[in-house]
């Protein structure tokens, strides 16, 4: 029988607490990388109390040898990350159209882990700048691991691997001065984008809202490539992916994302983290578009190019199954640094198309977790491993955790009529790859060429600003004034606006008129754009969805505040879903109007009002009249109203809601139930109030 734990508490020089356990004991002892039992974690060992310290203390050694290589390269692109554990869940069976493992059996589960990052920034950056968010999953299916790497936009800048290099150098740090970090709005960026007419496209979302998240759990998720499925019979079906999340899109003003990176570096991270601990698990709807030969030759552009989209008026995307995060990792480093995700990870029933994007993917991701991770072993790991048997002939290596028996390290072998071990064989079912049946792709002669269609590079621009309402138009057209304003070389903003004229003609008279240029030639088009219906689903707010659901709801209170009023406003919103939080100038204790004392979850100068989706102002007369002096409190009042959200309130609040400027409208609420359903949504009808818009 163990014996009882006992410990040794004694004092430091410097006052400090040092806790020991009995080294008889059963304990949780610290040790040493060999298992030795650590007596001192406080000082090193020393030729006297004022001696120099001596090399022979193994045990500084080895913690000051742990510290100094506790780093490892981060990610080129997307190193700034969030990740969880969950599961898919399959609606329907797809085995008519694939022998995918995970797409088999209706209502059958498979582990997950996903990972959403930025792409430009470093991993210290901040996590609400414009910017493409990476939407990355590992499914760890029976028959190995498929990875479906992706972005939260379904095309991209580029149509040709060999033009990555180009991109990434451009949009991040200039090379000389090492600024602006995770940022687009500079010299080389816009350079390189004005001197690529396909990346137009891929622009025009990258300066939407689509840039601006509300949060990791209110994005979109796309495969961006087209794959191919494989049936049984070796049929293929083309398919491209999408994540469409359970709480629908939402996005944050451009001002708004600016004082959020004051107000909270790390906001969508703990956003993330919050709502998965607190059981509000984050949910995505996987959908397909499926199609075939035929249907491709119909387009109007090439499904190999993956700076276009195929809308999904002309062909709707089949909801197949559901995505949750129930579980945050255990440690960040483990598993959300050391996740190795690889588009070439993919499964029987999976497989590739000739997009060249995309097959240059297929090198790039396996050479940057060698270099990242330092050993080609990195999928024993246990974030990155099968949860499905595996085994072959590889061996050792730098960091070789498995313990391999026998004399079979190569194959063929006949050491099995020997009565030894053979190891692993072949097996009929395993993957194989799907002959090449593209009617439109002629095979011949090798060549760096481009498909004729991959040269229109305006006509899916034109209809995503086609589809987009007033008010993200006039987002766009001033994301587009502001990073162009930033660049100092004089000839690249008439350049980009020579293109956008390509894509519309409001569109690029509005950029020049916002950087007050006469409207500058428009440049020579490869191919000519054509007109394509407008597709809502390109929108944000043609798609918002009133809700609650995941939303959280800031209220303002102070001294002499209606208790009663709080408890009701909280139920109410927790009752549809939401969170409150609760803010006060006193986070510690303020008495309410029965007497009682209230705790605030956050202090009014550190909690300013972009944080939340919406506010409730709970204050009477004595309360209004010492905050009016905080100016915390009119901004706090005074972003609300500018960034379009409801704003619920007492009569007695009044002042200081004319103090901050505020004009009323549907969105300006007293505290009863229409206070609820303004909070479900923006004031979209109230910018043109509160700012010009571009």
């Amino acid at each position: 029988m163990a014996k009882e734990v006992s410990h040794e508490t004694s004092q430091g020089a410097g006052g400090e607490i040092h806790q020991r356990t009995e080294i008889g004991s059963r304990g949780e002892w610290l040790t040493t990388d060999q298992g030795i039992p650590v007596s001192d974690n406080q000082n090193s060992l020393k030729s006297g109390a004022r001696g120099p310290t001596l090399l022979e203390d193994f045990v500084l050694r080895e913690k000051i040898f742990h510290f100094d290589h506790e780093r490892i390269p981060e990610r080129i692109v997307h190193a700034r990350g969030s990740a969880a554990h969950g599961y898919f869940e399959l609606y329907e069976s797809l085995s008519a159209i694939t022998t995918a493992d995970l797409f088999q059996h209706k209502g059958g589960r498979t582990p997950v882990f996903a990972r959403f990052s930025t792409v430009a920034g470093g991993s210290g950056s901040v996590d609400t700048v414009r910017d493409v968010r990476g939407f990355a999953v590992k499914f760890y299916t029976q028959t190995g691991n498929w990875d479906l790497v992706g972005n939260n936009i379904p095309v991209f800048f580029i149509q040709d691997a060999m033009k990555f290099p180009d991109l990434v150098h451009a949009v991040k740090m200039e090379a000389d001065r090492g600024y602006p970090q995770a940022a687009a709005a500079h010299d080389t960026f816009w350079d390189w984008a004005s001197l690529m007419p396909e990346a137009t496209h891929m622009l025009m979302w990258a300066m939407s809202d689509h840039a601006l998240p509300r949060s990791l759990r209110m994005i979109q998720g796309f495969g961006v490539h087209t794959f191919h499925f494989v049936n049984a019979k070796g049929d293929v079906t083309f398919v491209k992916f999408h994540w469409r999340p359970a709480l629908g899109l939402q996005s944050t003003l451009w001002d708004e994302a600016l004082k959020l990176q004051a107000a909270d570096n790390d906001f969508h991270r703990r956003d993330l983290w919050e709502a998965i601990d607190a059981g509000n698990y984050p949910e995505w709807e996987l959908g397909i578009q499926t199609f075939d030969q035929h249907f491709a030759d119909s387009l109007p552009y090439d499904v190999l190019d993956p700076t276009k989209l195929i809308p999904e008026e002309v062909l709707p995307v089949r909801f197949i199954g559901r995505m949750v995060l129930n579980r945050n990792p255990d440690n960040f480093f483990s598993e959300t640094e050391q996740v190795a995700f690889c588009p070439a990870n993919i499964i029987p029933g999976i497989d590739f198309s000739n997009d060249p994007l995309l097959q240059g993917r297929l090198f790039s991701y396996l050479d940057t977790q060698k270099s990242r991770l330092g050993t080609a072993n990195f999928h024993q790991l246990p974030i990155n491993a099968p949860k499905c048997p595996f085994a072959n002939f590889h061996r050792d290596g730098m960091m070789q955790t498995q313990i391999p028996k026998g004399r079979a390290n190569y194959e063929p072998n006949s050491l099995a009529e020997h009565g030894e071990a053979a190891g692993p064989r072949e097996v009929s079912s395993g993957f194989t790859s799907v002959p090449d049946r593209s009617a439109r792709d002629e095979q011949g002669e090798k060549s760096r060429v481009r498909p004729e269609l991959f040269a229109d590079h305006y006509s899916q621009a034109r209809q995503f600003w086609k589809s987009q309402t007033p008010n993200e138009q006039s987002h766009l057209v001033s994301a587009f004034v502001f990073e162009l304003s930033k660049v100092k070389l004089t000839d690249v903003p008439a350049r980009m606006i020579g293109r956008l004229r390509n894509v519309d003609e409001e569109l690029a008279k509005r950029v020049s008129s916002g950087l007050g240029l006469v409207l500058p030639p428009k440049l020579q088009a490869a191919k000519d754009a054509i007109d394509m219906d407008p597709s809502p689903a390109l929108s944000i707010q043609k798609n918002l969805k009133p809700t609650l659901k995941g939303r959280k709801i800031g209220i303002l209170f102070a001294e002499g505040s209606d208790g009663a009023q709080i408890q009701d406003i909280r139920a109410k919103i927790n009752s549809e879903g939401g969170t409150v939080f609760l803010v006060a100038p006193k986070v510690d204790g303020t008495k309410l109007a029965d007497g009682k004392v209230l705790k605030a979850d956050g202090q009014l100068s550190g909690s300013p009002s972009v944080l939340f989706d919406a506010v409730a102002v709970v204050l009477n007369e004595q309360g209004t009249k010492s905050l009016l002096k905080e100016s915390a409190a009119v901004q706090f009042i005074a972003d609300a109203f500018a960034h379009l959200k409801a704003i619920g309130h007492t009569s007695a609040a009044r002042p200081l809601l004319d103090k901050a400027g505020v004009i009323y409208d549907n969105g300006i609420t007293d505290l009863d139930p229409t206070f609820v359903d303004a909070a479900a949504k923006r004031s979209w009808n109230r910018e043109s109030k509160v700012r010009d818009l571009a």
